[in-house]
C-alpha cells in the first residue's frame, strides 16, 4: 500500500478508536438522521451558515493554494487553502507487496472505502490540525465527460454513496472568478459513535471532470469552526 494511503487510513482508524471512548462515556444518543429527528445541536441553520458566508473573507487568511502544477495536489481546479492548513495528494494507486495477512487485507479494505465515494476517487487531503482543529477538507475527482447541468445529480451520488445521511439542502453559487457549482449541507449520522454531525460539499465541472470539496470534521462544532477555510475554497475557486 502507498505511505500516502496508509498513512489516511491509519489516521482514520486512529481518530474512530479515540472518539469511540469518548462516546463511550457519554449518555444520550443521536437518532438516525435518515429518520429527521437528529439532536437540535446538528441542525442545520440557514441564518448560520449566511452568517458564516458573509464573515468568512474576515475570519480567514490564506496560506497558499493548491491545484496548480506543482502544487501539492494538482488537480482540474485550484483554489486557496487557509494558513497553517497542510495539504497532500492522496495516493490512490492499489495496494501491492503485501504479506497477504489478514492485517494487509483489512487495510486494503479500509483504504479502498476511504479512497472512492460513489462516482468519486479521493484526489487531495488538507489537514486542519496544525490550525488547531480536528478535521479535513477532502477533494474528490471524477471521470471526464459528465455535463454542467449534471452537476446537482453527481453531488446526490456523493452524498448518498456515504450512507447514513439526510436533511439535505442543495443551493447554487459562483465564486470569484465565476466558476458555477453546486453546495450541499447535509447530516451525517455515524451508526457506531451514535453521532450527528454536520457536513457540507460543493461540486463543479471541469473539461476533466467533475470535482467535489468536501468538509467534516470530528463533531459539528469542530465543522463550523472550520467553514471560514471551506468558504475561502469556495470563494477562490477556480479552474486549472
Amino acid at each position: 500500500m502507498g505511505r500516502a494511503v496508509r498513512g489516511t487510513v491509519l489516521a482514520q482508524v486512529a481518530l474512530l478508536a479515540q472518539v469511540a471512548l469518548l462516546a463511550g462515556v457519554l449518555t444520550g444518543c443521536s437518532e438516525s438522521a435518515e429518520d429527521g429527528d437528529a439532536k437540535p445541536s446538528a441542525k442545520p441553520s440557514a441564518s448560520a451558515a449566511e452568517s458564516a458566508t458573509a464573515d468568512a473573507k474576515d475570519a480567514v487568511k490564506s496560506g497558499g493554494s493548491v491545484g496548480a502544477a506543482g502544487s501539492a495536489c494538482e488537480l482540474p481546479v485550484t483554489f486557496d487553502t487557509a494558513e497553517k492548513w497542510r495539504p497532500e495528494a492522496i495516493e490512490t494507486e492499489a495496494p501491492g507487496g503485501g504479506s497477504g495477512s489478514e492485517e494487509d487485507e483489512l487495510a486494503a479494505e479500509l483504504a479502498e472505502g476511504l479512497l472512492h465515494q460513489g462516482p468519486f476517487t479521493a484526489a487531495c487531503e488538507i489537514d486542519a490540525k496544525p490550525a488547531g482543529n480536528i478535521g479535513f477538507i477532502r477533494v474528490w475527482t471524477g471521470e471526464a465527460g459528465a455535463k454542467v447541468g449534471e452537476a446537482q445529480a453527481l453531488l446526490k451520488e456523493f452524498v448518498a454513496a456515504e450512507g447514513n445521511t439526510g436533511k439535505a439542502e442543495y443551493s447554487e453559487f459562483s465564486s470569484d472568478s465565476g466558476v458555477l457549482g453546486t453546495e450541499v449541507a447535509y447530516l451525517h449520522t455515524s451508526e457506531a459513535l451514535e453521532e450527528t454531525k454536520k457536513e457540507r460539499a460543493f461540486v463543479t465541472v471541469t473539461p476533466d471532470g467533475p470535482v467535489v470539496v468536501h468538509l467534516g470534521g470530528l463533531d459539528t462544532r469542530e465543522h463550523e469552526d472550520m467553514l471560514p477555510a471551506y468558504e475561502l475554497a469556495k470563494r477562490t475557486l477556480s479552474t486549472a
